[in-house]
């Protein structure tokens, strides 16, 4: 949390530590303005993991400009990313990508209001 905080204070943004490599969980760190805040999530046993960090910046950026908040656009993106490699794509060899279009039609393409 230390570095977090570091990097945060010398290039004066918020910053995001991405989980999902640990056995049991894929827990993710949001540090700004001296907080930081844990948003939950269970590791899914899935190989296919490729892109899933630029997944995950591209959702967030994606619901900030639909104009949610910045906590509620990391738990959409977070929540868009499980159904994603929920969905179990099984595409090439070794890691490959998830399925982005597990739910072409769902709560991810709404807008907020």
């Amino acid at each position: 949390m230390k570095r977090q905080k570091k990097i945060s204070e010398a290039f004066g943004c918020t910053t995001l530590v991405k989980g999902g490599h640990q056995i049991n969980d894929a827990n993710d760190l949001l540090y700004r303005n001296d907080s930081f805040t844990w948003f939950k999530g269970k590791r899914i046993n899935n190989s296919n993991t490729h892109g899933t960090g630029c997944t995950l910046s591209s959702a967030i950026a994606s619901n900030l400009v639909k104009g949610f908040d910045l906590d509620d656009s990391v738990k959409r993106a977070k929540d868009y990313i499980s159904g994603a490699l929920s969905a179990m794509l099984d595409l090439g060899k070794g890691s490959g990508p998830m399925d982005h279009s597990f739910a072409i039609d769902n709560e991810y393409t709404k807008e907020p209001f």
